[in-house]
């Protein structure tokens, strides 16, 4: 009984650890994976979200142990801040998480282990070397680049032969990496303050106005040329794109925190449904 505790315990740090990326990363990255492949078991499922899962975990950790004072004082209840867990041994799992992720996908295939081998590189890119907090230009671009090996690695976990994508699951992921080099910038309109504060230089902070302008041609170029790729019926394509020029309209019309995280939340329920439409086209075309 006792075991089982500190095992409960341990096992809410590490979900602390990734709690605010379930709606933003782990549920729209498993969704495009499980469309892209296709699934051809339902094992599979489970096997695909723990893999992301774990990688989310690996980048979470690195990013919450660069910065443990801001959290202490914006977002307390993460495990360092808390107390759940010292910085120290946050440290110690963050590093001991790179040969875990790496053996994990080994066991998959090698193309599954280079993703792996991406994402930690892409990690340490974008904390320990602080492209975070550089250029918006390198911040999109690493961004991307990370989703794009989050994507790839995903999908062929979820797929039957593990080596390899077909060409509709690698041009899932090569639109996925454009969406999120275009208009990453959504997720950041929120943080403004708090990246001001640190000194980070996103396409909000560096243009303020402009940057609010970016996101609707952005979003309505991605859903009309997604929609147009997956051969989407014209009732949910209607819906794609009128989700596409709400959230857009919202980034414009409407500028305050709050409002930014409710933007926010939009856009990621239009980007979970463009990750869902590779499946459309896969399930409904491919069977007629």
């Amino acid at each position: 009984m006792f075991l089982f505790q500190i095992l409960k315990q341990h096992a809410l740090t590490l979900f602390l650890f990734t709690k605010s990326d379930i709606k933003t990363t782990l549920i729209p990255i498993t969704i495009l994976a499980l469309c892209a492949a296709p699934v051809h078991h339902p094992s599979y499922i489970p096997e695909t979200m723990f893999w992301i899962w774990l990688h989310l975990l690996q980048f979470d950790v690195s990013n919450q142990t660069l910065d443990p004072e801001e959290d202490a004082l914006n977002k307390r209840d993460r495990p360092v801040p808390s107390g759940r867990i010292t910085l120290r041994d946050a440290v110690i799992l963050r590093w001991t998480l790179v040969p875990i992720c790496w053996a994990l996908s080994a066991a998959y295939s090698l193309q599954v282990f280079y993703s792996s081998v991406a994402l930690s590189v892409l990690t340490g890119i974008y904390n320990e070397l602080h492209a975070h907090a550089g250029h918006w230009l390198v911040r999109n671009m690493v961004n991307a680049a990370g989703f794009a090996s989050f994507e790839f690695g995903s999908t062929l976990v979820a797929r039957y032969d593990r080596s390899h994508l077909d060409k509709a699951g690698y041009l899932s992921v090569l639109f996925s990496a454009g969406i999120f080099f275009t208009t990453i910038q959504a997720q950041d309109f929120k943080d403004t303050e708090g990246d001001l504060a640190i000194g980070r230089q996103t396409l909000p902070i560096v243009f303020p106005s402009f940057s609010r302008k970016t996101v609707l041609p952005g979003m309505m170029g991605w859903s009309f040329l997604l929609t147009y790729m997956w051969q989407v019926d014209v009732w949910t394509g209607s819906v794609f794109i009128g989700l596409a020029q709400i959230t857009g309209l919202r980034f414009l019309v409407f500028n305050s925190r709050a409002s930014d995280q409710v933007s926010f939340y939009v856009y990621n329920v239009w980007l979970t449904m463009a990750h869902a439409l590779p499946g459309y086209w896969r399930y409904y075309h491919k069977a007629m």
